[in-house]
């Protein structure tokens, strides 16, 4: 029997081509030298599916801060739930910018290994980005990572504590220090412990929305299933606007049938202006059904409710003098929303039954998100806007007008990261100067 040859030649030179393939590779990588912008290309829309609950069609050409009227500009920086370009690549997280859109702190946000066994365990309801956030005077931030859990982490990207129960949307602070989540079943259900033998009408299992309070330190004080509050308050006539089937189709048309999207309580300081309420009620924001409500979170009364105003709302705040603000998406079927107007702030006085429209004015840019979108009222009575799913925050005066802009940077020439969560926050570039791993320099004039 002949004993065949090792082809040591033939090895040696694919060796030597796999040599000179990756040694070429490389330098092209760190030289630009072709194929380095396709592969970049490659690479960025493979990112592209990948984040593309982050992403949204392009909408306005231009990015960074235009001001209008920098006397008028509400003082302050301003904290940003986005999807960022970072010297390696697209990440999650948030960033802290002044007036003039210097970015003088930066969170980094890896899901995956804050969550590693939970990230495709819910099969939640729609999309898992990083929503509801709060930022702290030290620094830290605590955010939910949607439909997974909460986190708290510090300046530095170190975590603190989690919290897993389908934590998602909207966190809100309340005056004794603890939270307000929203939050999620793990499982589609159709009943309740208050509901035992399933909730009428409802015979294919859904996600059930929770309200969620935590303490400081992350511990699940109470939950309360926004279900039960709509059943228990003869409100289930709501639910058919999210439940009722296409023509022919004995399925409902979404298991998200309320979509929780804030909770937001009642402070002492304000509750005398309104009168129908106490300290500590809950506003609570159900977008799939256009409903607003404020209940009592210890006795499950809702104390008032409204719909016709809104189509697909977000974000209500209670603002004093008996008025909650809201942002209404106003979503319809039309081009930037231009059949109605774009998108809006109402304000409504329940014990009046008074209905205003803060925003637009004659005076105002259009303005239009069909879902997500955010607003605060700022101090010096400015109120400032998220056009989410167009990446940009105005800061408008009290007549409409555009005083101040901000556009993030484009992610290509069709696609922009949304922004899921703004704020305008009172510190300094000092106060920024003295967290731990801060790079700002004290020294500097806060903007």
């Amino acid at each position: 029997m002949t004993m065949r040859k090792f082809p040591v030649e033939k090895v040696a030179f694919a060796f030597s081509v796999l040599v000179l393939v990756f040694v070429y590779g490389y330098s092209a990588r760190q030289n630009g030298f072709f194929p380095d912008q396709i592969l970049r290309q490659v690479q960025a829309e493979a990112s592209n599916i990948w984040y593309q609950p982050s992403l949204t069609t392009r909408v306005h050409e231009r990015h960074g801060v235009r001001v209008e009227d920098s006397s008028a500009v509400q003082p302050g920086l301003t904290f940003i739930n986005s999807f960022w370009k970072g010297e390696d690549g697209w990440y999650a997280g948030f960033q802290l910018i002044n007036r003039e859109g210097e970015t003088l702190h930066r969170w980094r946000v890896d899901r995956g290994t804050l969550f590693p066994d939970s990230v495709e365990r819910r099969g939640a309801p729609e999309h898992k980005i990083l929503h509801g956030s709060h930022l702290f005077p030290n620094g830290d931030v605590l955010f939910n990572a949607e439909y997974v859990g909460a986190v708290r982490m510090d300046a530095c990207g170190d975590v603190r504590w989690q919290l897993l129960e389908g934590n998602h949307h909207s966190i809100t602070r309340a005056e004794d220090g603890t939270f307000w989540i929203s939050g999620l079943t793990e499982e589609l259900r159709t009943k309740s412990q208050q509901y035992p033998n399933g909730y009428p009408g409802i015979d294919k299992p859904v996600w059930i929305d929770q309200l969620h309070h935590v303490s400081a330190d992350g511990t699940l004080l109470n939950r309360i299933n926004v279900l039960d509050l709509l059943y228990s308050n003869n409100l289930e006539r709501y639910i058919v606007k999210a439940w009722q089937p296409h023509a022919g189709d004995q399925q409902p048309r979404t298991k998200d049938i309320t979509h929780l999207n804030d909770v937001e309580p009642l402070s002492s300081s304000m509750a005398d202006e309104y009168p129908l309420f106490e300290a500590g009620d809950l506003v609570v924001s159900l977008r799939k059904i256009s409903l607003v409500f404020v209940v009592d979170p210890d006795t499950g009364e809702v104390k008032w409710h409204t719909s016709d105003p809104l189509i697909m709302q977000h974000d209500p705040d209670f603002i004093g003098d008996g008025w909650i603000g809201i942002f209404d998406n106003n979503r319809n079927f039309t081009d930037r929303g231009r059949m109605l107007g774009g998108s809006r702030i109402v304000a409504v006085q329940p014990h009046t039954d008074s209905v205003e429209i803060r925003f637009p004015t004659p005076t105002s840019d259009l303005l239009y998100t069909d879902t997500q979108g955010m607003w605060q009222q700022l101090p010096n009575d400015n109120m400032l806007l998220a056009e989410a799913k167009a990446g940009r925050i105005l800061e408008v005066a009290p007549d409409g007008r555009t005083i101040w802009e901000w556009i993030i940077e484009p992610y290509n020439k069709s696609k922009v990261s949304r922004i899921s969560e703004m704020a305008r926050h009172d510190v300094s570039r000092s106060d920024v100067a003295s967290w731990p791993c801060s790079s700002v320099d004290s020294v500097q004039a806060a903007p």
